[in-house]
């Protein structure tokens, strides 16, 4: 390592020079004037201007060691590259570095993309209802008609679609949701949601997403029920449907 007091000299030597240079043709004189003088000139008008003058060229000095340590540095680095990417075995990337590329916002698509996209694409149907849910379905259809033909029962019903709340984000939070078996009156009113738990009930975020469709129910009026795979008897299914559903002729 280079020693500091080596590295002083040579940028400093300049503003030295510079500051004796100054003191010398504003005051005529020279470094072998007798200190009377250098007395004297200290008192001149002129003495703050050679201060200045001398501390620029203490900073136009270091200013120069530092550019020139920079490029002994770069130097050395590129002299000492090839050992480097023979210990690495990989090649040191050097700057200039190509800027990295911004994603621009995706754009939402209009009607004429969607259609471009959906005429691209493949469908095929897909039950509405897997087979447990449907024999929930069809027993619990057969019992409401029974107890009041105007009433009727809808399958997959989006939450978004029968509440609704001026809270946008709560809104959202159920906004894409559903219930499995949704119970409407004979003026389409929404009244009573059933959710069938089957087997995979418990697994992941089940629970917690029932939490949120039935804390919304509620707080819109509508009952929430469960029909619990293995546990429901079909007699304590057509209890709760006696119970939920007006009979006819009875005020709603």
């Amino acid at each position: 390592m280079d020693n500091p007091q080596k590295r002083w000299v040579p940028f400093t030597a300049p503003g030295l020079f510079i500051g004796a240079l100054a003191v010398g043709s504003a005051g005529g004189m020279t470094i072998y004037d007798r200190p009377a003088e250098v007395l004297a000139l200290i008192e001149t008008p002129f003495f703050p201007v050679l201060i200045v003058v001398l501390f620029v060229g203490v900073f136009m000095g270091m200013a120069v060691e530092q550019f020139r340590s920079k490029m002994r540095r770069q130097a050395w680095r590129e002299k000492n590259r090839p050992r480097w990417e023979k210990k690495s075995g990989a090649s040191i990337a050097t700057g200039p570095w190509p800027p990295i590329p911004i994603p621009e916002p995706s754009k939402k698509t209009d009607a004429a993309d969607q259609l471009r996209i959906v005429m691209g694409a493949t469908f095929a149907i897909q039950p509405l209802l897997n087979k447990s849910e449907a024999r929930v379905f069809k027993e619990l259809d057969r019992i409401v008609i029974g107890c009041n033909p105007a009433w009727q029962v809808m399958a997959q019903v989006s939450l978004g679609e029968v509440i609704r709340s001026k809270d946008a984000a709560a809104h959202s939070c159920i906004n894409s949701k559903r219930v499995d078996l949704l119970l409407v009156d004979g003026d389409c009113q929404p009244r009573h949601a059933i959710e069938y738990q089957g087997g995979a009930h418990h697994q992941g975020a089940a629970a917690a997403r029932d939490a949120v469709k039935k804390e919304a129910l509620r707080r819109a009026g509508i009952g929430y029920y469960e029909v619990v795979a293995g546990h429901t008897t079909p007699a304590e299914l057509r209890r709760l449907v006696e119970k939920l559903v007006d009979r006819p002729g009875t005020p709603e």
